[in-house]
């Protein structure tokens, strides 16, 4: 996880206005993930660039995205914006993926 602070820390310096973000956390173990979770929203919160971030785990997209774009054959096929509450419905994105039918509570 230390690797992934500087990282971060180095392309944060530089004020950047778009920050991206490429699988960042998959070589991380649970607790490490959660709290660079919580890093990544504080130094956004702070910095404020846009963030793309590129991930395969469904609940870290909705844990720190606002948006969700699901890709198939190189286009979108699914865009989906939180809720007021902050969280895109997992139900919906998850059946999206074809793991669960439509409209199925998750």
């Amino acid at each position: 996880g230390q690797a992934q602070r500087v990282a971060l820390a180095r392309a944060l310096v530089q004020q950047p206005q778009l920050l991206l973000l490429d699988e960042p956390f998959a070589a991380l173990d649970a607790l490490t993930r959660i709290r660079m979770h919580a890093l990544v929203r504080e130094l956004v919160a702070t910095h404020r660039p846009g963030v793309l971030l590129v991930t395969h785990d469904v609940d870290e997209a909705i844990a720190l995205a606002d948006r969700i774009l699901v890709m198939r054959d190189g286009r979108i096929a699914f865009a989906h914006r939180a809720h007021r509450d902050g969280l895109v419905p997992r139900g919906d994105l998850l059946a999206e993926l074809g793991v669960l039918a439509a409209h199925a509570p998750a």
